[in-house]
């Protein structure tokens, strides 16, 4: 049987159960959209053609959207590299690709596999050890490296594995990593599950290693499944999307933006949003352990609606900015699932005021159709040397460009 029909096969069966799962009204498993399910399980794509999206998509006045790359199958986090090209993790295919402008009319015209054969591959960073550029790949169970003359787009070593035990069974399979700028590299790691109490302790944590991937430290715990993380320019304050847990209704429990300090506990799985005890392993607790946790527990600094899953943040730091956005990150809310009504799917624009408050705006919309439909589910967002703004879709598999005019 071909591997095609296979995955087409399971993909029905799964929404098959899920089907009947909703049938005897299992609390809190509504979903909003069966189609992105669908897309979910079995891999297929956006029911638009991309021309028809990025005419349907709507940006901020002033900014302009375009489509930069398409056939990039399940297209996640991107990466820009030395000489200006775009990195980007297609988890489904193995794959990196290089996508270079070399015309400068706006869309890639080389589409590069740069380094296939890996296992689920995700996040993206590049780190600098004398003369030598090294290419990180967040796989499920690994980090590895690979050096890349990036001005031939060539590898000049072969890909080396550094960290070879991350835990990869359960659920949220993704692995984010970046370089901070005390030249560590930070990497998240998901729960195994909606909700429960981990036995490895790097699930949902945020972990940092030497560039050679010893030293293996756990940074931050409670994370349930921080797949962003940025360091906010004027400050160096690292702060981390999270999405938060299902099955406890539509508006509840909101998803969050968290400042990520050394140590920090951020409650999951005993304590969701801003302190209020999960209604499964939260409640059950002794009051004086419940008051221990709710005393110990970092709530965010910003709440999103719930399951609206944010996903990749970027901090913008280009001068080519108007002033409303010169303290600002952008979020891709890759959208609901679990919810009777679609939520999320969109690019917002979060902005801190000179006290820290932080405001939140929509920046891209259009990918949920006013009649509920789904066209597409933004994951990552990635600032170009020249400014421009790179969203990633893995529903489509589509790189857009939003450019200031």
């Amino acid at each position: 049987m071909a591997k095609s029909l296979k995955v087409l096969i399971l993909g029905l069966l799964l929404t098959v159960l899920l089907l009947v799962a909703l049938t005897r009204h299992v609390p809190g498993f509504q979903i909003s959209s069966f189609p992105v399910l669908f897309n979910t399980l079995a891999g297929t794509g956006s029911p638009v053609e991309l021309e028809t999206i990025t005419d349907l998509l709507v940006s901020p006045k002033g900014f302009e959207l375009t489509l930069f790359a398409d056939n990039i199958p399940n297209a996640r986090f991107m990466k820009t590299t030395p000489a200006g090209q775009l990195l980007v993790s297609s988890p489904k295919t193995g794959t990196v690709y290089l996508l270079a402008d070399t015309n400068g009319n706006g869309k890639a015209d080389e589409h590069i596999p740069l380094i296939g054969g890996l296992n689920r591959p995700h996040g993206l960073d590049i780190h600098h050890d004398g003369e030598t550029s090294w290419l990180y790949i967040a796989e499920t169970n690994a980090v590895g490296r690979i050096a890349i003359d990036w001005s031939t787009a060539s590898t000049k070593s072969d890909y080396q594995r550094l960290i070879t035990n991350l835990p990869n069974t359960g659920g949220h399979w993704t692995r984010t990593i970046q370089f901070g700028t005390d030249g560590w590299l930070y990497l998240t790691v998901g729960s195994s599950c909606n909700v429960c109490e981990e036995t490895d302790p790097r699930r949902a944590a945020m972990m940092r290693y030497r560039p050679d991937g010893s030293g293996e430290q756990i940074y931050a715990t409670g994370l349930r499944n921080s797949v962003g993380f940025d360091w906010a320019p004027w400050d160096n304050s690292l702060y981390a999307t999270d999405n938060g847990r299902d099955m406890l209704g539509d508006d509840f429990p909101p998803c969050e933006l968290n400042r990520i300090e050394a140590g920090g506990f951020y409650g999951w799985p005993y304590i969701n949003g801003f302190g209020d005890l999960d209604p499964d392993l939260g409640q059950n607790k002794s009051a004086k352990n419940k008051a221990t946790l709710l005393a110990t527990s970092i709530s965010p600094v910003f709440g999103f609606r719930a399951h609206n899953a944010p996903l990749g943040i970027s901090f913008l730091s280009h001068p080519d900015r108007p002033d409303g956005y010169r303290r600002t990150a952008l979020v891709a809310l890759h959208g609901s699932w679990n919810r009777t009504e679609p939520d999320g799917y969109k690019v917002v624009a979060l902005h801190w005021d000179q006290q820290g408050k932080i405001t939140s705006e929509d920046f891209v919309t259009g990918f949920l159709r006013p009649d509920d439909d789904v066209i597409g589910r933004p994951v990552d967002i990635e600032e170009g040397m020249d400014g421009s703004i790179f969203i990633s879709d893995d529903y489509a598999g589509a790189i857009y460009r939003v450019r200031y005019n």
